[in-house]
């Protein structure tokens, strides 16, 4: 009877040792047919042949659509019954299959890449305290600029419109550049900056497409500020004749008039443009309602070379000898890269000299250095004759 019981009891085992291998093979079973589908569908992938990107232009009464292929024609083409056809607004990006050209899918909104790198993320350092000179025009940008994206109940008071933009002009390296990365660094607006020239484009369309796709990423960030850097590699004034490439720069301009003064709103998106050759732009581009102001920024005068030789010198160690009246009297026409190059140059003279702090001395050689190109003729091999003949062609005695 032992034997038997035993016998039973070792066959009971294996039974359950069989079911349980069953339930092992048929777990190993399903993950092999997971595994399989998997490669089935990254085989699939491989082998379909890539969606062609087109924009959608119009839906038809019938149902079909007409888009703007990538490729290059528009196309009047059917919609897969499984697309949401409250998706299809007119400017929205679909997918085209290759052999029948049906819409496929509806790919969501998306920026340009070059357009995107253009929102400045980290701000510059630069403030309003760092402009010297500019008191009249810092007023007037800020005026123009933060006034209405600070407080726009003021302007739906008085029942006007804000300004749109501001053109600031002037001759090189008096801080057209520097008075907008202030704007940047004080402002909490969205700050985009593009240099016009990046809008000169190889491709017929392309320059008007990335003014369009700037001024609808500014409007999606708003409030925004768009800085156009010189601003007359794209906006000189048109010509009846031209090359093709000409042409194609008169068709990036008319976009932007467009989008400066056409029928979509820029609500809180504010324009600064900047050049130093505001004699050549076209005159659409500076009538009021475009660049509703006009900013000059002059070579700074005496008090302005003060306050910029205060700003450059600030954090620099003075001999008692160095005046900085004198000094703004005796670069008279000079602009404010001038004078943070003669710091510059003059701190670097002390270095070479073994000392740690500036003297005098030091900036007459960096006077002679940096604005001897202008004095050329009255420069000696060592520089310093132009201190005393600069002193002579400005009124000031000599012997001062």
């Amino acid at each position: 009877m032992a034997s038997i019981s035993s016998d039973r009891g070792d066959e009971l085992d294996y039974v359950r040792f069989l079911e349980q291998r069953i339930r092992e093979l048929e777990a190993e079973i399903s993950l092999l047919k997971r595994e399989l589908r998997y490669y089935q569908t990254e085989l699939e992938k491989v082998l379909q042949p890539p969606l062609i990107e087109a924009i959608l232009l119009e839906l038809l009464p019938d149902g079909r659509a007409i888009v703007k292929s990538s490729t290059g024609p528009n196309l009047v083409v059917h919609i897969l019954d499984r697309i949401d056809k409250s998706k299809l607004m007119p400017g929205a990006y679909v997918a085209l299959n290759q052999r029948g050209s049906t819409i496929v899918e509806v790919l969501p909104q998306r920026e340009d890449p070059y357009v995107r790198a253009m929102e400045v993320i980290e701000r510059p350092k630069v403030k309003y305290t760092d402009v010297g000179g500019l008191k009249n025009q810092i007023g007037e940008l800020r005026e123009v600029i933060e006034l209405p994206l600070k407080y726009p109940e003021l302007f739906r008071e008085m029942g006007i419109e804000p300004p749109k933009g501001i053109l600031l002009y002037g001759p090189p390296g008096c801080g057209k550049t520097l008075l907008a990365k202030a704007v940047a660094g004080e402002s909490s607006a969205t700050f985009i900056r593009l240099v016009a020239s990046e809008l000169a484009q190889k491709f017929i369309g392309e320059g008007a497409r990335l003014v369009r796709e700037v001024f609808a990423l500014a409007r999606r960030k708003a409030p925004a500020i768009v800085l156009i850097d010189e601003i007359d590699a794209i906006a000189a004034k048109r010509l009846d004749v031209g090359t093709s490439g000409e042409r194609e720069i008169h068709r990036t301009l008319t976009q932007l008039l467009a989008e400066l003064d056409g029928f979509d709103p820029l609500d809180n998106v504010k324009v600064i443009a900047t050049t130093n050759r505001v004699d050549i732009l076209d005159p659409a581009i500076l009538r009021p309602g475009r660049f509703d102001r006009l900013i000059e920024i002059p070579l700074p005068d005496e008090n302005g070379r003060y306050e910029i030789f205060k700003i450059h010198t600030r954090r620099m160690k003075l001999e008692k000898d160095v005046d900085l009246n004198k000094l703004a009297k005796l670069t008279r026409g000079a602009t404010g890269a001038d004078i943070k190059a003669i710091c510059t140059e003059a701190g670097l003279h002390a270095i070479r000299s073994g000392r740690k702090v500036v003297t005098w001395r030091d900036f007459e050689y960096a006077l002679a250095k940096v604005l001897k190109s202008r004095l050329r003729p009255y420069v000696n091999q060592t520089g310093y004759e132009w201190y005393a003949y600069s002193k002579k062609s400005r009124g000031i005695d000599p012997a001062m």
